[in-house]
Parts: C-alpha cells; structure tokens; sequence
C-alpha cells in the first residue's frame, strides 16, 4: 500500500517521504495514528505544495542538532556506582542511566534509544559513548563511572591542575614578630 509519511517513521522514511508498506502495517499503525495518508492524487498535489516548509523545518532541525552536537562533544559524564573492590559493578550502567546523567550534567533531555553505548558498562573507568542526535549529527561523549561516593574526587582531580609544594620558612616569620613585639614593649616601658 502506498502511503506519504505525514510524519518520521523510523526505519520507514521521513516526513513527505512516499512509502510503499504492508497493508497491515499502514491499517493498523500508521493510520489510526495519523503518520501518513494514502498517496491518492489529491494528497500528492497537496504533498508537492508542502515540500517547501518540510524542507526548511528538516534545515531548521539540523542547524539546531548541529548546535547541540558542538556543545556536547567531547564532553565527560560522571556517574557514580556501587562497586566492588576491584572496581567490578553491582549490576551495570544502562542507557538510561546515562541519559539521566546528560540531563543532570548538561541539561539536555536525549531519549536512551538515541544513545549508542559500543561495550557493556560492567566495571569503573571511562567509555565512549555516541549520542544520535538528528539523521546523521552525531557527537561523541565520555562516560566517568566512579564508585559511589567517588564523584568528589573525580572532580577534583579533573578540575585541580597539579600543584607543587612549596615549603614556606615559617621560622623568619616569626622571629620577625618577636622583634617587633619586643620593640614594642621597650617602647612602652620607657614612657
């Protein structure tokens, strides 16, 4: 059955797309839920009238995932977890732990199944993680899982650069104020 897709489908096309589906498919799912019509000549006229604001609304979404795909690249997620000594995991951080995560650290909401995590998140350390954010935007992302309670020290050590010790003579200083304090007390004796 051929259909014009009303609205993205995944694994089908998108938006103004012309689809050719399974009947069942487009009576049962597509229609009642209003992602498509039939591809009737009317509807393909009216389809060619609204090509232009679907290809200007497909520019807007990119431009905007290509802005969101700059500010979260190369960005690092702490997540804290319950470990064991070896750094093993009581369970495992999921997708939607991670999403969780962006929407705490980065303030932005992604949906989990956007979220392509390439090995199972069993044990500490760091993973990458790839974040779909619109067709082919995608940005890449660090995942940090700490032990839980760890989290203020992971910061530290990512925020703190190294800092040499410098030994102060304390001793000089106080001398100095023994003198004075000394000078001080002559002077007031001797008025």
């Amino acid at each position: 059955m051929k259909l014009i897709l009303l609205t993205d489908v995944k694994g089908r096309g998108n938006e103004g797309d012309i689809v050719d589906v399974a009947q069942g498919f487009a009576v049962n799912f597509l229609l009642p839920r209003k992602m498509a019509v039939a591809a009737t000549p009317g509807n393909l006229k009216q389809l060619e009238a609204r090509k232009h604001n679907i290809r200007k609304r497909e520019g807007e979404r990119h431009e905007s995932a290509e802005k969101m795909s700059a500010s979260v690249n190369g960005k690092t997620l702490i997540i804290e977890a319950k470990a064991g000594e070896e750094g093993k995991l009581y369970g495992s951080v999921t997708s939607g732990a991670v999403a969780a995560a962006i929407a705490d650290q980065l303030g932005m909401d992604i949906d989990r199944r956007k979220l392509d995590i390439q090995a199972h998140i069993k044990s500490t350390g760091e993973y990458p993680v790839t974040v779909h954010l619109y067709m082919d935007v995608k940005a890449e992302i660090i995942v940090k899982v700490v032990p839980l309670g760890g989290t203020a020290a992971a910061l530290e050590a990512a925020a703190a650069p190294e800092v040499e010790e410098v030994e102060v003579e304390v001793v000089e200083v106080v001398a100095e104020a023994d003198e004075a304090t000394a000078e001080t007390t002559e002077e007031t004796e001797a008025e």
